[in-house]
């Protein structure tokens, strides 16, 4: 019987550019490093399109009542965990709408010498609470990961949708699930340190997975994050600022329209820029949804 070979994934190659680095002084060594981080955001770009469905079938689940859950291990993990545990400050994203899902929990976390990378058993049972609304978001540099491979399997038997992101094209997960979004970064400066370039690759895809779902719902007005919570003296500061930027109006107009609105910025935002009253505003974003659709809700009834 013939033994079959297995072919490692491409982020565990030897880079041919680096092999010398151990002798580079530190500014060459940095240069490399950047140099290759910014080849895995090309690569990253290469996978947009793939991206962008998963953001639009997202945003139909989502509408639905559906929640984003991120699987990972690692490296990849933590990613995810970033990404959701920022959701909320930033956009004000409903709590568990991004829900991040880490093997071993935060000890784990904490203490990357406990690796569950192969706990394909605790990614199923941790995938046990998703139903056919959800999205559930495999995220693996390698495309290989056992915990992902799991969790998937067990999201694809309760109907929700599945999305790969990974750093090896053609790795044996691609093919199982809804939609694969690879960007093939190739081999690192620090051979299998995927904690580097695919790192890189694997942030940007995630952080513009999360942005465009949030724009696309309506959670920025132009490119303003008009759904922040201010929670500190800086935030504070910066709704100040957005309403400002979006309307030429002075510091004291821009308080005055937070305080007369509670804080709200959405509504602060909405009065200052139709002139209604504060409670018509507060009624027409429950009914349109964003800035942008109550504005355009306003101008329609103006034109009848």
């Amino acid at each position: 019987m013939t033994e079959r070979k297995t072919v490692p994934p491409s982020t565990e190659a030897r880079n041919p550019r680096t092999t010398d680095i151990d002798r580079w002084p530190a500014g060459q060594v940095i240069e490399a490093l950047l140099t290759e981080d910014a080849a895995g955001i090309e690569a990253a770009r290469s996978a947009a399109p793939a991206l962008a469905e998963a953001v639009e079938r997202t945003l139909e689940r989502v509408a639905r009542g559906g929640r984003v859950h991120y699987f990972g291990a690692g490296a990849s993990g933590r990613l995810a965990v970033l990404d959701a545990t920022e959701a909320t400050p930033t956009f004000d994203a409903p709590p568990g709408l991004f829900t991040p899902h880490f093997p071993g929990g935060p000890a784990a976390f904490a203490d990357s010498a406990l690796d569950y990378e192969d706990a394909e058993a605790a990614g199923y049972g941790d995938a046990g609470e998703l139903g056919e609304r959800d999205v559930a978001i495999g995220i693996t540099a390698s495309g290989t990961t056992r915990y992902v491979a799991g969790a998937l399997a067990r999201a694809r038997e309760a109907g929700a949708l599945t999305v790969l992101i990974a750093c090896a094209p053609g790795g044996p997960l691609a093919s199982t699930v809804d939609i694969a979004v690879e960007a093939d970064t190739g081999p690192e400066a620090i051979t299998g340190s995927t904690r580097l370039k695919a790192g890189t690759a694997t942030k940007a895809l995630v952080n513009a997975f999360s942005t465009a779902l949030m724009v696309r719902s309506g959670r920025t007005y132009s490119n303003l994050m008009v759904n922040l919570v201010a929670t500190n003296q800086k935030l504070h500061a910066r709704a100040a600022s957005v309403i400002a930027m979006a309307t030429g109006l002075g510091p004291r107009e821009c308080a005055a329209a937070l305080a007369g609105a509670g804080g709200d910025l959405p509504v602060a935002l909405l009065h200052a820029l139709s002139g209604r009253p504060v409670e018509e505003c507060r009624r027409g974003l429950r009914a349109a949804g964003s800035v942008r659709a109550a504005l355009d809700l306003m101008a329609a009834a103006d034109a009848r």
